[in-house]
């Protein structure tokens, strides 16, 4: 008789380890700058590129490859792989492209960690680009419809007949706006009634924002934005850090007005992060993978969540429903996290955040839960700048938070780090890493 099979298993629960081995980013631009005249998968490959370089890993190791964007070019709906092969990876390597607003690059490097944990790959490329000095801009969708038909006519006079019914309102273009669809509200005017709401004040968010872009400076001049690579831009300079970093005064941003909810808002330009281009790339690895080509894992992905929240009037606080499910989901608590990196879209976004992580009452009305979190302390938080000085390459940021919190815990002796980001449609990831195996 036949003898049955043994059982292979892969250690507790068969679940691979995940390690992040490296990440990269090339310099985060103010859109309208040095990248304006490029393409979305110019700056995925620059990032491509870089990530090989630094590492030196075979192109030919590398099973697939993900990366997040938000506003595509259609000329490149699948920019992953436009990327892939400009940056000379195998055209024998799958890539994809993945969306979720504000969090693309954050599902990217999810979609890669459940591939590499489930055993069907080994190596992944994850990342995520935003160009937003060209944005796609559509033709009404009655000049569209038109000249689609027109397309399919098939005489001269059905032709001159589709003409001449082309009014002058068809000329007025569709441009593509930072609005909820389903309600056709801006982030920043939700931003502006979330500060309201908690009552955040205009001097508070300038301060966030004044902290931000300060504590950005003193990391860019100390050398510890390791993830910038420099990217000769075609024709241009060598661009080598980011240029949206401008510390100010409380008394220059006093003078700006409100943005969004005029004459009364407390969201300005001054507080909310800018419209940005840049790339971003992780390499990750089962830890297996990694030990035996002799790389030292920066970090170890241990646990992520999704959240989702109404996108009316809690658009913007994903974090606080969703940091503490990670933290029992990774069996932590808030005191056991040594840094934290949140994406700052807003200085009243985070916050609000901060304000409802610490408030029982927000916790047991809204959350059902019987305690509050708690908020991070702001000497763990963000201690290298964020999103507001940074930049916020849409699609890109998610990686960024993830080997900031990586260098940072090698950096300051931590073992846990929490990386939370919002998105629009009322949308959040948290992730939480650590610098030691699970």
């Amino acid at each position: 008789a036949a003898q049955p099979k043994t059982k292979k298993t892969l250690g507790k629960s068969g679940v691979k380890n995940v390690v992040v081995v490296e990440g990269v980013r090339i310099p985060f631009l103010q859109s309208g700058t040095s990248y304006a005249d490029l393409m979305p998968h110019d700056l995925a490959r620059a990032a491509l590129q870089g990530l090989l370089t630094r590492t030196s890993v075979p192109k030919d190791v590398v099973d697939y490859i993900v990366y997040g964007t938000v506003i595509q070019e259609v000329k490149t709906s699948n920019v992953a792989r436009e990327a892939a092969l400009g940056a000379g990876f195998s055209d024998k390597t799958p890539a994809h492209t993945v969306t979720m607003a504000c969090i693309s690059s954050n599902q990217a490097m999810t979609t890669g960690v459940g591939m590499i944990a489930a055993g069907q790959c080994d190596v992944v490329v994850a990342g995520g680009v935003e160009l937003m000095s060209d944005v796609p801009i559509r033709h009404s969708r009655k000049m569209r419809k038109t000249m689609l038909t027109l397309n399919r006519a098939k005489t001269l006079g059905q032709k001159l007949s589709l003409i001449s019914k082309i009014r002058p309102d068809y000329f007025a273009p569709e441009l593509p706006a930072v609005a909820e669809f389903s309600t056709s509200e801006t982030m920043g005017h939700s931003a502006d009634r979330l500060a309201a709401a908690f009552g955040v004040s205009r001097a508070e968010q300038d301060e966030y924002a004044l902290r931000s872009h300060t504590l950005a400076k003193k990391a860019q001049d100390e050398g510890l934005l390791l993830d910038v690579v420099p990217f000769k831009v075609p024709g241009k300079e060598t661009v080598t850090k980011d240029n949206g970093i401008r510390p100010s005064s409380m008394e220059q941003m006093g003078k700006l007005k409100p943005a969004f909810v005029k004459p009364y808002g407390t969201v300005t330009a001054a507080n909310s992060s800018f419209l940005t281009d840049g790339a971003s790339a992780i390499l990750l690895m089962s830890e297996e993978k990694a030990l035996a080509m002799g790389y030292k894992p920066k970090a170890y992905l241990r646990d992520f969540v999704y959240v989702s929240q109404d996108p009316k009037d809690q658009l913007l606080l994903g974090p606080t429903y969703a940091t503490p499910k990670v933290l029992e989901k990774a069996g932590l608590t808030l005191n056991d996290i040594d840094v934290f990196e949140f994406h700052e879209a807003f200085a009243g976004q985070i916050l609000a955040n901060l304000k409802a992580m610490d408030s029982d009452w927000f916790a047991q009305n809204y959350m059902g839960r019987k305690v509050k979190v708690g908020a991070p302390p702001l000497d763990k938080f963000n201690t290298w700048g964020g999103s507001l000085s940074l930049g916020h390459p849409f699609g890109a940021t998610g990686c960024r938070l993830v080997i900031t919190a990586a260098h940072r815990l090698k950096k300051e002796g931590g073992q846990f780090g929490l990386v939370a980001a919002c998105a629009a449609g009322g949308q959040v990831m948290v992730l939480c890493s650590s610098s030691v195996p699970a």
